[in-house]
């Protein structure tokens, strides 16, 4: 098997079909089905089930899939040590943690270094995924990861975030019970996330009795904010992602008894990898005390 082949099988892998791992790898269709033939071949298995568009990883496809994301990760660190030592730090972090405690981190840690800082910003499964591929050195993620190694750094505590003019003013209500005719606004369900942003507010909704609630999807916090300052929904949010708007008074929370909704959150980084000088460094920063993350 080739660099090549284990390149485009990851890469099918993760999209979930030939045509968008085309795009993405820049090559033809034709071609990345030879690699795939070729690679398939040389195994003499399938790893891939065709369904139309679609393909889902066999069984064959699932035992190779951890063990290709190693290899290449190993190839990709080796690059670096050669070419970039130390000049270049690769994070990967979930978007709703982009907030001024992240920021302040990597601040200070800019300061006090020389490194450059690679930026990506995803959900919690796909931060994982690049970590494991080795396209970031450390990835800030939500929940720990069984496959990398995870490094608590506390946990986000949500807030049901309601529009300046809302027809509830106090400030602490006993239940969800006052809210039971709003549009909820929430995320997109992630795959095996029942601790998510999306299952904390489900659970949250089914905990107060709220059968069958309006909860509409939106995948970005920015809209969500803005949908919520225009009377049309409201939701379950970290506060550390509202301060702008609480500054100015577009936005703002109610507290309500037994709503305890906490999510961890972990920075991970693959085992055994070749260690960045930066990791330390960054993590020191993000786990310094008053740095505002609420320890677990």
């Amino acid at each position: 098997m080739t660099v090549d082949e284990l390149e485009t099988f990851v890469c099918i892998a993760e999209v979930g079909g030939f045509t968008e791992a085309s795009r993405r790898l820049r090559r033809s269709q034709p071609a990345v089905s030879r690699r795939i033939h070729e690679l398939e071949h040389g195994l003499g298995a399938a790893l891939f089930e065709r369904t139309g568009r679609r393909v889902t990883l066999t069984d064959a496809g699932r035992a190779l899939l951890p063990y290709a994301e190693a290899a290449l990760a190993a190839i990709r660190d080796g690059e670096r040590a050669v070419r970039e030592p130390g000049t270049v730090f690769r994070l990967a972090l979930v978007g709703t943690l982009a907030d001024s405690h992240v920021v302040d981190a990597m601040r200070e840690f800019t300061a006090r270094s020389r490194v450059e800082v690679d930026l990506r910003t995803a959900n919690s499964r796909e931060v994982s995924a690049l970590v494991r591929r080795g396209e970031a050195d450390l990835g800030v993620r939500y929940h720990p990861d069984a496959d990398l190694e995870s490094i608590p750094l506390g946990e986000e505590e949500l807030h049901v975030v309601l529009p300046a003019g809302h027809r509830i003013t106090a400030e602490r209500l006993p239940d969800l019970g006052p809210l039971r005719d709003e549009k909820w606004l929430g995320f997109p369900a992630e795959r095996g996330g029942a601790g998510s942003f999306r299952g904390l507010l489900e659970h949250q909704l089914a905990a107060a009795g709220l059968t069958n609630p309006s909860i509409t999807t939106v995948d970005s916090l920015t809209a969500q904010k803005r949908l919520i300052e225009a009377g049309l929904g409201v939701a379950l949010m970290p506060l550390a992602s509202i301060r702008e708007e609480l500054r100015i008074g577009s936005l703002r929370t109610v507290a309500v008894s037994g709503v305890d909704a906490r999510i961890p959150v972990f920075a991970v980084r693959r085992r055994g990898s070749h260690p960045n000088p930066a990791e330390a460094a960054f993590l020191a920063a993000l786990s310094a005390p008053g740095s505002g993350r609420r320890r677990g």
